[in-house]
């Protein structure tokens, strides 16, 4: 089963250095919310790189990456650092660190520009404002899920089933939950899918001699 953790920390700070430093991003921009006027307040998102549907900032191209990394309150952030600690490390070993990083951050821009798209343009008296590393941990669903059925030595049936499942309850929850972005979950695993694909295409890791 891929997605039991058996390590200790520091073997993970070794083996998973890309997810530890993204959690860490995670947590810090979180400490730095909180002491600029709350996680939770939408001036504050604002301010630090959220996206939203109105206004000139739905055009500023570098909220599509700083989103990721911003969380709206401390369970949106906990929920997703866990998501990302257990499921996300395999990923991390079997692409490479630097393809890793960028299927995360191009499958999470994927996943914003489609959730633009999708959300349309809002007026000044009601903005969306929308951040989180959903979009990006989709993308590592959407990856996960193309293992599945097309390289389907790389992984066991039991974390198979545990992937179905997985993605069949966030998709779930992703449009019965109220002020939760579905089009960034969407986008972003049908991102990591295709991404995927084009990555160990384009980019093959050289097999040691």
């Amino acid at each position: 089963m891929i997605f039991i953790r058996y390590e200790n920390w520091k073997s993970y700070l070794k083996f998973y250095p890309v997810t530890s430093l993204i959690i860490l991003v995670n947590i810090v921009m979180f400490m730095v919310l909180t002491l600029n006027g709350g996680s939770t307040n939408p001036y504050t998102l604002l301010r630090f790189g959220a996206m939203t549907d109105a206004g000139p900032q739905r055009t500023e191209l570098w909220r599509y990456v700083a989103s990721i990394f911003l969380h709206n309150g401390f369970s949106h952030l906990l929920f997703n650092c866990f998501a990302l600690l257990v499921f996300a490390p395999p990923l991390e070993r079997l692409m490479g660190w630097w393809r890793y990083v960028l299927l995360y951050l191009m499958g999470g821009v994927v996943g914003n520009i489609l959730s633009n798209g999708a959300l349309g343009g809002g007026t000044e008296e009601v903005v969306t404002v929308s951040v989180g590393a959903s979009g990006a941990i989709f993308a590592v669903y959407g990856a996960f899920l193309y293992i599945a059925l097309f390289q389907r030595t790389m992984m066991d049936e039991g974390s198979r089933r545990t992937l179905y499942g997985l993605l069949t309850m966030g998709i779930i929850m992703s449009f019965v939950t109220p002020n939760v972005n579905w089009a960034a979950h969407i986008g972003g695993l049908i991102g990591g899918f295709f991404l995927y694909g084009l990555i160990i295409r384009a980019l093959p890791r050289r097999r040691p001699r």
